[in-house]
């Protein structure tokens, strides 16, 4: 311990600001001493005056005393000369030491010094060594989810902070964490910027702008991913030089647009895996109602597999016995061919226009999200209606309603008694989960989705009654790891992806069928890739090979349990 002490001492002393300090200190400790002496001499005069004498020791011991306000009371002046020096030694000791002297200590050697150890729980740059990093500019609750699939697919990763105090707090929390100004280009460089994979600045625009510019004046190869809140920003971030810039929040509005089931005939394709489509169809009014999964025969009749249900939000890998209700909605996985096939093998009971229900959308909420949701649903030339309290808002557009959503009448204007969907959209979460209770309970058969600002929600969403949940911050985590890792994963809703994995040795030279990966973790091959060729719902006698790539279905739980029991092989030079 006395090592270490030392150790921090002689590396505090090293500064320019702590040497000074350190002679201030010295100065105030040198007046101390003065002061000491002195009162000392003159105890031993004022003694004298009185008659008496008595030793140097004894000289500094009454003014020690004295001066911490200790005041033993052995040595007394008897004269009124003598008590006024003691008054004068007492206020002195009590200025000085009880008063300057703690303060003195703290703000020049104390305070220095916990700053110099705070300083070194949060560095101001990574090791030399370090590459293929992501490096996130902000830090907030959506960046900690994408630290999580980060760290989830062996990725580093580092936070820039520029408030030491925050960097302390992250530390704390386990992050991995540097300090430096975000506007100052040597801050980049200590943290590598020419070898990082890339650069996630997700700060307000305008902050972003600058940040974008200082990157670019060192490094024009590192790639930028940006969020842009304004339209107007699209433009000025591009032209600062970042290489992606999205508007999250409407191409969140555009995937919840896309949930949307039982508004036309055909399937809903959700995702796109190369030539793998996966779709997502609602069984109700089709013939598959009421039949087990055998007794469907999809892949027989289609071609198609059903890779999973969704079941009141739930999703569920189906087995040969999952019987299919009017609620179930299957997941399906084949190529546009195939898809097409399964689309006219259905029938369902459709108006004139070819939609299940001749009811609108209802959409609750007309904010960003919410307008892009509209405008995805009017290009798809679907009816709607936008349920928003906010007047402005609401008078731009024909399809808008202004008025509570939480308005039972408003709701019925909306058409809410006749929706085959409706979409919450609103940032606050404890009205989404409200609204869901409340549109669940007027229509027990509605399709609800949600979206979930916080991800902690997501499950209460589901509880309230909503079918779908889509965040904010799963969308950008899987927008930024097809950047990094292009087609390695999908997410076709809250906590269901679609990912290709390089085949693991333990499944060298195995049969499809005989390992039994759907048992095992929950997860289903829907194809692999062999050479060039990418093979969609592969026989299940097929022999996997060493080189082959999977690509698998299930939720971020199959997927982490997969990768834990077939890890992929190790990269080699």
């Amino acid at each position: 311990m006395l090592k270490t002490m030392a150790a921090q001492m002689t590396l505090l002393l090293k500064t320019g600001s702590s040497r000074s300090n350190g002679w201030i200190l010295l100065k105030f400790v040198l007046m101390l001493l003065f002061l000491f002496s002195l009162f000392s001499v003159l105890f031993h005069v004022l003694m004298l005056y009185e008659g008496r004498q008595y030793s140097w020791i004894t000289g500094f011991y009454w003014t020690l005393t004295t001066m911490s306000t200790l005041g033993f009371g052995d040595i007394t002046f008897h004269s009124d000369l003598g008590r006024l020096f003691s008054i004068v030694v007492l206020f002195s000791g009590i200025v000085f030491l009880l008063v300057m002297l703690p303060f003195t200590f703290i703000q020049f050697f104390y305070a220095p010094w916990l700053e110099a150890q705070n300083k070194s729980r949060a560095p101001r740059s990574i090791p030399e060594t370090t590459a293929d990093h992501v490096i996130l500019t902000y830090f907030d609750e959506v960046a900690a989810t994408l630290i999580e699939k980060l760290k989830q697919y062996g990725i580093t990763y580092v936070v820039l902070v520029s408030e030491l105090q925050q960097a302390l707090d992250l530390h704390d929390r386990g992050y991995r964490v540097v300090v430096g100004e975000l506007d100052d280009p040597e801050t980049y460089r200590h943290l590598n910027i020419e070898q990082a994979a890339m650069v996630v600045v997700l700060n307000d625009d305008i902050a972003s702008t600058n940040i974008i510019y200082t990157i670019r004046e060192i490094s024009d190869r590192v790639i930028t991913v940006t969020n842009a809140d304004l339209d107007d920003s699209l433009d000025i971030l591009q032209l600062a030089g970042s290489t992606h810039v999205f508007q999250f929040t409407r191409l969140l509005g555009r995937a919840l647009s896309r949930r949307v089931l039982g508004v036309k005939m055909q399937s809903n394709i959700v995702g796109r895996f190369d030539e793998l489509l996966i779709a997502e169809v609602p069984a109700m009014r089709t013939w598959l109602q009421g039949k087990t999964m055998a007794e469907s025969r999809l892949r027989e009749k289609c071609g198609v597999t059903a890779v999973g249900v969704w079941e009141q939000g739930m999703f569920y890998i189906p087995t040969a016995d999952t019987r299919i209700l009017e609620t179930t909605v299957l997941v399906l996985a084949g190529t546009s061919d195939q898809l097409a096939q399964f689309d006219r093998a259905i029938a369902r009971e459709t108006d004139k226009n070819g939609n299940v229900s001749d009811g609108p959308v209802v959409v609750l909420g007309g904010g960003r999200v919410g307008q892009a949701v509209a405008d995805a649903l009017e290009s798809r030339k679907i009816d709607f209606r936008v349920v928003e309290k906010r007047t402005g808002i609401a008078e731009r557009h024909d399809h808008f309603i202004h008025g509570s959503a939480a308005d039972r009448n408003i709701l019925i204007q909306a058409g809410i008694e006749r929706a085959p969907c409706i979409i919450i959209t609103t940032h606050d979460d404890s009205l989404n989960i409200y609204l869901a209770i409340y549109c669940r309970r007027l229509r027990p058969d509605v399709q609800i989705i949600s979206r979930a600002s916080l991800d902690r929600n997501i499950n209460t969403l589901h509880r309230a009654g909503a079918n779908l949940v889509m965040s904010f911050s799963s969308l950008l985590t899987t927008t930024i790891m097809n950047l990094i890792h292009p087609q390695k994963v999908l997410m076709l809703s809250e906590g269901l992806n679609v990912f290709r994995m390089a085949l693991s040795p333990r499944l060298e030279n195995q049969v499809l069928r005989d390992v039994k990966i759907r048992g095992k973790t929950g997860c289903s091959v829907v194809a692999v890739k062999k050479g060039g060729d990418l093979i969609i719902n592969p026989d299940p006698a097929i022999v996997l090979e060493k080189k082959d790539e999977l690509v698998l279905i299930g939720n971020a739980q199959a997927e982490k349990l997969f990768t834990e029991k077939y890890p992929a092989p190790a990269e080699t030079d």
